[in-house]
């Protein structure tokens, strides 16, 4: 992220440069907690997550944005989604969630909707920053039914 900042800024590209500012000063402020735990850093788990929450909340933003017609802010948080997607690992398509998911219900027994934390916490665990959960939790729900 570091490097890439250092293009941007020779690149005088300022949307880049503020999004990945953003995003290493989210993650210096998580070391911080981290080291006042008594761990050197965050995990490469606790990475995935932050870039997910940073891009669930841009998604909201051009939502509301889209709302309020202001098609120009809508696109600027699509921009820097775009640029936070680039330092997570690829996402999975629907087909691949739809097996996966299926392959979690069977590997946990789940039997009906109250098994589902179970399913989607083993699914957390191995695919985090590689899927939409909400859409997950969506699947998983349609395939206990």
């Amino acid at each position: 992220m570091e490097s890439a900042l250092k293009d941007a800024i020779l690149t005088q590209d300022r949307r880049r440069m503020g999004t990945l500012r953003l995003m290493l000063a989210t993650i210096r402020d998580r070391d911080g907690i981290a080291r006042a735990a008594g761990r050197e850093k965050v995990s490469d788990q606790e990475l995935l997550e932050i870039l997910g929450k940073m891009i669930r909340q841009r998604l909201d933003s051009a939502a509301q944005f889209e709302e309020a017609a202001r098609l120009e802010l809508a696109e600027q948080e699509r921009e820097e989604i775009a640029i936070i997607k680039e330092f997570l690992p690829r996402q999975l398509s629907e087909a691949e969630m739809r097996a996966i998911c299926s392959k979690a219900i069977e590997e946990t027994g789940a039997q009906g909707l109250r098994d589902m934390g179970r399913c989607m916490s083993t699914l957390k665990s191995r695919y985090a920053g590689q899927m939409d959960f909400g859409r997950a939790s969506q699947i998983v729900k349609e395939q206990l039914q």
